[in-house]
């Protein structure tokens, strides 16, 4: 009776903020439970910014025990990119026991239902929600993200997605009605009469793979979609980001058991140094789902290997603005000189290439030419990033050593526009702090076939890195666009231009390539920046990922409805 006085009152409590955005989604209209501003923070059960970081640093060095079946070992060597060495050990799980233990809790989990499977991953928000400031300093020693960005980005925002994909989840099971009466007339005979019930089914165990920039940003849809459509969830963490991970696990296992369910069904899957277990993990018969951030290359990897399982990823893409003309100039040059810079380009939405035209663009400030506008760009960038204390809280930390590597290497790919430059961090005198490069390259067409220059635009350079790609006029900017979308990718495309003819060729590239567009973005809205409940990131239509966050296809294949049916008596 226990259980189902919780089940009553956890759909008593969470049914509201489930049926807003359901609302939400379907109006794509603004909406958030979870506030981004840290004031919000400190009352009703919540911690403070204080609280969060004393919380956080209360676990610097301990162990985190989440009593899972199979535990053989306590692994860690988490070091915070601010110099922090964490010291967190988690459990280490002989994969053959914890597996079968995952699937225990299945038959429960499965008839419970869609609408108290929402609720449980609600509760499982609402309660990671209270600690957002603690989650804000994990996911900064982690990631290197500044705080705010760390407390918004892998607190509220990660939520919010988490939450999208509880709605998508929950509407794509109740699409099917539960049961039904069936009833074919038969002329003079007596009609056919069946009675059918239809249950919707998890695949089985998921397995989600994350990733060392947004942990639980890009962690959230994958796991709580899979929760929500009735299957067990093994999260297996990036080694440099376990801590946010585990810490989501922890609070997901408390809320299930509260409930009446196994805890098992989701569980904790750390590595030593070095291990490398995604790979095994990711062909286990026991897997039939897998969602995953991270590069192209394992990316393909997993696409290729892992037949056995639905495969959703997020890989690597050529983000590209092209630049044709503009009513704003100061307005465009601060806008992206900001999304430039903000977490030091590690965002996958991060535009990389900006197509200009060679002769240059019009403006509301008159003709600029190519020169020009870089030269601008390069001033707005280093005039934003001025003073130290505003870059670091802008840029945070470079998130590994590759990064840096790639940011010192862009020098060597053609003419610097902008030379990056080191920021010191007075808190933190360990973390590399570094502002954003861009290099000036030709992307003439007779550059467009198996040269240098063209391979340094056309690939991924994660990180503070940015292009000033010339071109000979906007068609070919266009043509470029088209290319790069096609061939490599892309999360996001921005434009600018005064022209409706050109935003509307702009827009068919983008919708026959399918890539998510932004035009003429000069104010507080940044191409890098997505929002739940109305913004896809991502269209998991080109190469750079094969699902979008979120919508109807990133849920609907993570569980099948079987029918049951029934001879029924004539009434």
């Amino acid at each position: 009776m226990a259980a189902e006085r919780t089940a009553h009152d956890l759909i008593a409590e969470h049914r509201p903020t489930l049926d807003r955005t359901l609302e939400a989604i379907s109006t794509r209209a603004y909406w958030s439970p979870h506030p981004e501003h840290p004031k919000a923070y400190g009352e009703n059960g919540s911690l403070s910014m204080a609280e969060g970081k004393a919380a956080f640093e209360a676990l610097l060095g301990t162990r985190i025990d989440l009593d899972q079946p199979g535990t053989d070992d306590f692994v860690g060597g988490e070091a915070s990119p601010y110099g922090v060495e964490l010291g967190v050990t988690y459990p280490h799980a002989d994969i053959d026991v914890l597996l079968p233990a995952m699937r225990a809790g299945l038959r429960a989990w499965r008839e419970a239902g869609a609408e108290l499977r929402a609720a449980v991953c609600l509760e499982i928000l609402a309660r990671i929600s209270a600690r957002s400031m603690e989650f804000g300093q994990a996911v900064m020693h982690t990631s290197g993200q500044a705080f705010m960005m760390a407390f918004q980005a892998g607190g509220p925002h990660a939520q919010d997605r988490g939450l999208e994909a509880v709605a998508y989840a929950y509407a794509e099971q109740v699409r099917t009605p539960d049961a039904a009466e069936w009833s074919k007339p038969q002329g003079k005979r007596d009609p056919l009469l069946l009675s059918k019930s239809f249950t919707p089914v998890g695949r089985g165990i998921a397995l989600m793979i994350g990733c060392n920039t947004f942990p639980t940003w890009n962690g959230y849809p994958g796991l709580f979609a899979s929760l929500a459509t009735g299957n067990a969830v093994l999260v297996k963490p990036h080694p440099r980001a376990v801590l946010p991970l585990a810490l989501t696990v922890q609070v997901a296992r408390d809320v299930l058991a509260e409930a009446g369910f196994d805890p098992n069904l989701v569980a904790l899957a750390a590595e030593r140094p070095g291990e490398g277990i995604a790979k095994t993990l990711a062909v286990r018969p026991e897997i039939k789902i897998i969602d995953y951030t991270g590069s192209t290359e394992f990316g393909d990897w997993l696409e290729t290997h892992a037949r056995q399982a639905q495969v959703y990823t997020e890989k690597a893409g050529v983000n590209t603005v092209v630049i044709d003309s503009t009513d704003s100039y100061k307005g465009m040059l601060s806008n992206l000189a900001f999304s430039l810079s903000l977490y030091s380009g590690q965002m996958c939405t991060t535009p990389q290439n900006l197509l200009i035209p060679r002769e240059g663009i019009t403006t509301d400030e008159g003709p600029k030419a190519y020169d020009e506008v870089v030269a601008d760009l390069a001033r707005a960038v280093g005039g934003l990033l001025g003073d130290d204390a505003r870059a670091n809280a802008l840029l945070g930390a470079l998130v590994n050593p590759d990064v840096k590597a790639r940011l010192e290497a862009a020098a060597s790919l053609g003419e610097v526009a902008l030379p990056s430059r080191e920021v010191a961090n007075p808190e933190f005198p360990d973390a590399v702090v570094r502002t954003p490069a861009m290099v000036k390259l030709d992307g003439a067409r007779k550059f467009w076939e198996n040269t240098d220059t063209e391979a340094a635009y056309m690939g991924e350079c994660f990180g503070p890195v940015s292009f000033a790609v010339a071109v000979d006029s906007t068609a070919d900017a266009l043509d470029l666009l088209r290319r790069t979308v096609r061939d490599k990718g892309a999360m996001t495309v921005g434009a600018y231009t005064t022209s409706e003819d050109v935003a509307g060729a702009v827009e068919e590239v983008c919708l026959e390539e399918c890539a998510q567009l932004s035009l003429n973005l000069t104010g507080g809205v940044y191409v890098n920046q997505t929002a739940a409940f109305s913004d896809f990131h991502g269209s998991g239509g080109n190469p750079a990922a094969n699902a979008a966050l979120c919508d109807g296809a990133f849920v609907s294949n993570r569980f099948r409805v079987v029918e049951v049916r029934r001879e029924a008596a004539a009434s």
